[in-house]
């Protein structure tokens, strides 16, 4: 193997989790445990008392208890909705004849030696080399990053090309040049701090090659530093139960609603038309610089194309190891898709598609109304914790069987021990990340990147 693929050593060949036997039979005995658990603490916390209560003279307390109790059963059902569509989900097979033409876009800013390594898998993808074509672009880059782009152009100088900003101009900019420079058939988009498996290309494209109808489709993003701490460790069980989980159900229905820059690939037809309002996205008076994939996402949907989910296409991409850059990351999303649920209310209950709208309504609405439920609730829960101490092991044992259950989904998907570290994401999250989307709100102004 050449030096510089030495590289590109698989991720999840660092240090493979013990897979756990008899995985079937576990998980039917472990599902029923839950569902009685929860039954009883359910009943034994009094969750049906309130909403009771409603029919004996309304007051206020009782009136959110049956709040309470609607927003549960909306958001129950749509999660049995979501884990029937998840489980029928499979990724698109792989078409006959040529490969189409693509140009896969890395944008870079101060990435140093890691962007040397996205530009290897791309240029080492199991890809027609004459059907492929690679543009890095450097973003005003203050460190390295342009050493480790050129050297990548040496050993690929047919594949390769490059541009480098002056200065830093921002994410948009950056794929703005790549998209007006690229020839392809299709456009592929993979983070400068990730890696792509050797058929991810090919997997990736298999959706659009399929149907005249999807317009852009998301890759599967996994961790590429997992190993590295607990915390990346939790982090990987987060991607597959929130990534992996939400958008192979959306899938099912044509709606996935943020296809990631980590990886994602569009249909030219679907993206020239939109590409300057994408550009020129304000937002409170001001341009509009994070949060660009879901804004893509938003307006490719809003034309009427379907977007999807390939299972099949991995990518690793490289979380931060510590809390600050972790909750910096969040915040960063967090007051991205603000934003962008806003502009999703704009099309969301229009004629923007001929079919398969009331799931993307129904998902949308149980989505949204997370936050504002959560601000009501949230104070009221610790209120009740001080006067009944109690409570506190009840909402503890409660949390726990709830994460337990949504960790049978990491267990389906992945089959390997790794599963417990979704449980204690679960309490991490909760006693060091629920500050994260309250403070994203109130700062929704602040556009900056923040994790470089």
């Amino acid at each position: 193997m050449p030096a510089h693929l030495a590289l590109l050593s698989k991720p999840q060949q660092v240090s493979r989790p013990r897979r756990l036997a008899d995985l079937d039979l576990w998980l039917k005995i472990a599902v029923p445990i839950f569902l009685l658990a929860s039954l009883f603490i359910a009943l034994d916390s009094g969750f049906f008392q309130g909403y009771l209560r409603l029919f004996q003279r309304n007051t206020y307390t009782s009136l959110l208890s049956a709040l309470g109790a609607v927003y549960a059963l909306a958001f129950l059902t749509m999660q049995a909705i979501r884990t029937v569509l998840w489980w029928r989900y499979r990724p698109y097979p792989l078409p006959e004849g040529p490969s189409p033409r693509v140009t896969v876009l890395i944008p870079a800013y101060n990435e140093g030696a890691m962007v040397e390594k996205a530009l290897y898998s791309v240029a080492a993808a199991d890809y027609p080399k004459d059907r492929l074509e690679i543009i890095c672009i450097d973003d005003g880059s203050r460190d390295d990053t342009w050493n480790y782009i050129q050297r990548a152009r040496q050993h690929y100088p047919h594949l390769i090309q490059a541009i480098r900003f002056p200065k830093n101009r921002g994410k948009r900019e950056a794929l703005y040049a790549g998209f007006l420079r690229g020839r392809g058939e299709y456009f592929v988009t993979v983070d400068s701090d990730s890696v792509i498996e050797p058929d991810t290309l090919k997997q990736i494209l298999a959706p659009l090659r399929q149907s005249p109808k999807i317009g852009a489709v998301a890759g599967n993003v996994k961790v590429y530093n997992r190993t590295a701490n607990l915390l990346t460790r939790m982090v990987w069980v987060r991607f597959v139960l929130s990534f992996d989980f939400l958008r192979a159900s959306q899938s099912m229905y044509g709606f996935v609603f943020c296809t990631p820059g980590a990886l994602s690939a569009y249909r030219r037809e679907a993206i020239m038309p939109i590409l300057d309002a994408w550009r020129q996205q304000t937002f409170l008076g001001l341009r509009c610089t994070i949060g660009e994939d879901r804004a893509f996402t938003n307006l490719v949907l809003r034309q009427g194309y379907d977007t999807v989910y390939q299972r099949s296409a991995v990518v690793y991409t490289t979380v931060p190891e510590h809390y600050r850059g972790l909750s910096r990351m969040f915040l960063r999303w967090d007051r991205s898709n603000f934003r962008e649920s806003l502009v999703q209310l704009s099309y969301m209950f229009t004629r923007y598609r001929p079919r398969n709208r009331l799931l993307p309504i129904l998902d949308f609405v149980v989505r949204e109304l997370e936050f504002p439920v959560t601000a009501i609730f949230l104070p009221l829960m610790l209120a009740s914790f001080l006067c009944c101490p109690i409570l506190i092991v009840k909402f503890v044992s409660g949390m726990a069987l709830v994460s337990f259950f949504l960790s049978s989904y990491y267990l389906r998907q992945e089959r390997d021990a790794d599963f417990v570290y979704g449980v204690i994401y679960s309490f991490y999250a909760l006693l060091f990340l629920r500050w994260v989307r309250p403070y994203a709100f109130f700062t929704l102004r602040d556009g900056r990147w923040l994790t470089r």
